[in-house]
C-alpha cells in the first residue's frame, strides 16, 4: 500500500515536471530581488561606512533606533506618514467599491467599456505628468481655477501653499488617478455573483437600492475585507513619487514623510544606517497593523490567513 502511494507520487511529480520548471524562474526572481536585499537591513544595527562595507562596519546595537526618536524631525515624519496614509485609506478606499457597483449596473455594453477605458487611463500616467497637470491647474499664474475666481471678482488663492487645500488636492489626485484601476478587482468579484440572487430579490419586491445593500454588498464583503487588510499593510507606505512631486517648502511640515525623509537623509546626506533603521521600523509597524486587521477579520470569518 505504501509502495503504491510512493509510486503514484513519483508519477505525479514526473507528469508535472514542466510546471515545476516554470516555477523556477519566478522563485529565482523573488529570491534575488525580494529576499536577498533584506540582508541589507542589518546596517540598521551598524555604523555603516561605505569603505568598510556591510560586513566590515561596526555594530552599534539599537543606537540608530534611539536616534530616530531623539530627533523631533523624525517623529514628525512618522506622524505625517501615518496621518496621510490613514486619510488616504479612509477617503480613497470606498471609491473603487462605489464605482464598481455603479459600472455593474450599467446595461449598455459599449458605454460600460468606454467608461472603463476612460477611468483606467489615469492609472497609466506617471506622477510626474499628473503632478505637472495638478500644479498647472491650481497655479496662481494662468491656472484655470484661479482664472475663474478672478473672473468673478475674487482674489487668487495659493492652493498649493495652503495646508488644508494641499491635503485635499493630494487626496483628490490619488482618487482621480487610481480609483478606475482599483475597481477592477471588485468588478471581477461582482461578475461571480449568482444572478439568481437578484432574481429572487426582484421577486420579493426589492428595488435597486435594496438589491445593492442586501445582495451586492454582502457578496462583495470577503473581497472588501481582503483588500482592506492588504491596504492596512501599506498604511505606512505613502510612496515617493506622488508626495515628492506635489511637495513644496510651504507645506513641508505636513508633507515630509518617511519615503522623502529617507531620500533626503539616506541618499543626499549618506546616512544609510539611520534611514534603514527608519525603514525597518516602518515595516514592523506595517506588519503589526496587518496582523491586527487580520485578527479583527477573523471574527467575521473572512481572514486572509
Amino acid at each position: 500500500m505504501l509502495n503504491t502511494e510512493k509510486l503514484r507520487r513519483r508519477v505525479r511529480i514526473k507528469e508535472n515536471i514542466p510546471l515545476y520548471a516554470m516555477l523556477i524562474v519566478p522563485l529565482l526572481v523573488f529570491l534575488i530581488f525580494s529576499y536577498v536585499p533584506m540582508l541589507g537591513t542589518v546596517i540598521a544595527f551598524k555604523d555603516y561606512r561605505f569603505i568598510d562595507g556591510i560586513l566590515g562596519s561596526d555594530w552599534v546595537g539599537l543606537r540608530n533606533f534611539k536616534m530616530i526618536f531623539a530627533q523631533p524631525q523624525t517623529v514628525s515624519v512618522i506622524r505625517n506618514t501615518f496621518v496621510i496614509s490613514l486619510l488616504t485609506l479612509i477617503v480613497s478606499f470606498p471609491f473603487p467599491i462605489m464605482l464598481a457597483i455603479l459600472l455593474n449596473e450599467v446595461r449598455s455594453k459599449w458605454f460600460k467599456k468606454a467608461s472603463q477605458t476612460v477611468l483606467y487611463l489615469p492609472h497609466f500616467f506617471s506622477w510626474i505628468i499628473v503632478g505637472g497637470i495638478i500644479i498647472n491647474i491650481f497655479s496662481v499664474n494662468n491656472g484655470p481655477i484661479n482664472f475663474i475666481i478672478e473672473y468673478f471678482g475674487g482674489e487668487p488663492i495659493q492652493f498649493m501653499f495652503n495646508h488644508p487645500a494641499w491635503m485635499s488636492i493630494y487626496l483628490g489626485s490619488g482618487i482621480w488617478k487610481d480609483t478606475g484601476f482599483n475597481c477592477i478587482i471588485y468588478l471581477a468579484a461582482l461578475s461571480s455573483i449568482d444572478p439568481t440572487y437578484y432574481e429572487a430579490a426582484v421577486m420579493d419586491g426589492a428595488n435597486k437600492w435594496k438589491q445593492i445593500t442586501k445582495v451586492t454588498l454582502p457578496c462583495l464583503l470577503p473581497t472588501i475585507i481582503l483588500t482592506f487588510i492588504l491596504a492596512t499593510g501599506k498604511i505606512m507606505e505613502v510612496g515617493f513619487d506622488r508626495i515628492y512631486v506635489l511637495q513644496n517648502p510651504m507645506v513641508k511640515d505636513i508633507s515630509e514623510v518617511v519615503s522623502t525623509f529617507i531620500y533626503d537623509v539616506g541618499i543626499r546626506s549618506g546616512d544609510f544606517s539611520l534611514t534603514t533603521a527608519m525603514g525597518l521600523f516602518d515595516s514592523v509597524i506595517s506588519l503589526i497593523l496587518v496582523l491586527t486587521a487580520n485578527q479583527i477579520a477573523k471574527k467575521s470569518g473572512n481572514a486572509l490567513f
